[in-house]
């Protein structure tokens, strides 16, 4: 006789087919425990850009199945990056329809929701928990309002009290709350002040090693790549990822300014983001031709953009340190790339390149640091130091970054909570 499989409720804000990275992570990882639970998600249409196609305009909910993960989607209103009221409008429609579309779903006996959108994500996962009287695990990606006020995206002393206590509140109903570096699990600590403490658990994010992979600089596709964006024969300095508020772009473009004469250097930033404009901006302003500008590419074509760097950028802005871990590290040493991090002492992304040796780092803020790394690596083009960077990322990856190895982990933690008291 067959065991009937636990059923597994995952709140999931974004799902494939967007592009944002949680999203994807949420489809590898609900892919990854089919074989344990039977998985439904419950996520917005896809809209990550702001957009809705007109076949999710039609009802509120729309229910599918995507390789044998159930889907029940909610149709949210389209919004602007640049507007802080569509955003919120948008946020807000994902955070109702959630509650009303956790009713459209059977007995359920774990509740799985991440940290997004802030605040809101853990509060839908203990309302999934009470509702299904289901074990909740909260996994946490980014800390807010940590990551609010460290980028200064709002001031007001009333929101941010009142952001802490929902999401704490979150944390102490959670099960088990799950972190994705070692020092977010000292930001828990500090939010407890060390006592009573939540259930809680350390598990790295991870890349699909087998999707993203080290490729030679004449495979065809990367070359086409290059030749599409006007990118032969320079040495490309890459940042491939979300242009946002966490990352200290704008001053870090400053720096780039300082080599707009080499011609032999081309600095691409590949995606979309809150800041692009500004970005684009500042590079016709001072005339920076050596700097591109790329779309998001598809996840079938990111393996050959990752190729074609040569350097990546890894950066998070001052503050973030345990708030946050950014998920491009991964697919940068799932490439086998030498890293340019600019990150503060201590952080999970910083301890895993200086404890690899796959690349330069140096502290957010320390623009004359950054303009010598970049320097550095010039000078090194073409030379072993950074062909060993490159193999020394992607074989770390390969031992403790993996999807079966951080799947495994969740399977473990999730199951273990029916054992805990």
């Amino acid at each position: 006789m067959v065991k009937e499989k636990k059923k597994l409720l995952i709140y999931a804000h974004y799902y494939i087919p967007d592009v944002a990275s949680t999203g994807q992570i949420l489809k590898e990882l609900a892919e990854g425990m089919l074989h344990t639970f039977d998985i439904t998600v419950i996520c917005v249409v896809p809209s990550y850009t702001g957009k809705v196609a007109d076949e999710y305009k039609g009802k509120m909910f729309y229910k599918e199945e995507i390789n044998g993960v159930k889907v029940i989607r909610i149709r949210v209103p389209e919004f602007s990056k640049n507007n802080k009221f569509s955003r919120i409008k948008n946020i807000l429609a994902y955070f109702f329809g959630s509650l009303f579309a956790t009713f459209k779903v059977g007995k359920m006996d774990y509740v799985y929701s991440i940290s997004q959108p802030p605040i809101l994500g853990g509060l839908i996962g203990v309302w999934g928990k009470w509702m299904k009287r289901a074990k909740f695990i909260y996994n946490i990606q980014d800390f807010n309002p940590e990551q609010t006020m460290a980028v200064g995206y709002s001031k007001n002393k009333l929101i941010l009290n009142m952001m802490m206590w929902f999401d704490k509140f979150s944390c102490k109903f959670a099960d088990k709350v799950i972190v994705v570096g070692r020092d977010m699990v000292e930001t828990l600590k500090d939010r407890f002040k060390e006592k009573k403490v939540p259930n809680h658990v350390f598990i790295n994010n991870w890349i699909d090693e087998k999707e993203i992979y080290p490729l030679p600089a004449d495979n065809e596709k990367v070359v086409a790549f290059k030749e599409k964006y006007g990118l032969e024969k320079k040495f490309i300095i890459m940042y491939s990822g979300n242009l946002g508020l966490y990352y200290d772009l704008e001053n870090i473009i400053r720096v780039i300014k300082n080599f707009k004469d080499r011609e032999d250097v081309a600095f691409a930033f590949i995606g979309e983001g809150t800041i692009r404009e500004k970005l684009v901006q500042y590079k016709e302003d001072n005339t920076l031709n050596n700097v591109i500008f790329i779309p998001y590419q598809d996840k079938a074509d990111l393996v050959y953009s990752l190729n074609a760097g040569d350097v990546h950028w890894c950066i998070n802005a001052k503050g973030i340190k345990g708030v946050s871990v950014p998920s491009k590290l991964y697919g940068i040493l799932a490439a086998g790339k030498p890293i340019l991090g600019v990150l503060e002492e201590g952080s999970e992304a910083r301890l895993i390149i200086e404890e690899t040796n796959s690349g330069y780092v140096t502290e957010p803020g320390n623009y004359d640091e950054i303009e010598y790394i970049i320097d550095k690596f010039l000078k090194r083009k073409g030379n072993s130091t950074l062909t060993e960077m490159s193999t020394n990322g992607r074989t770390y990856l390969v031992k403790n970054l993996t999807k079966d190895v951080s799947v495994n982990k969740y399977i473990e933690e999730i199951l273990s909570c029916q054992d805990e008291v």
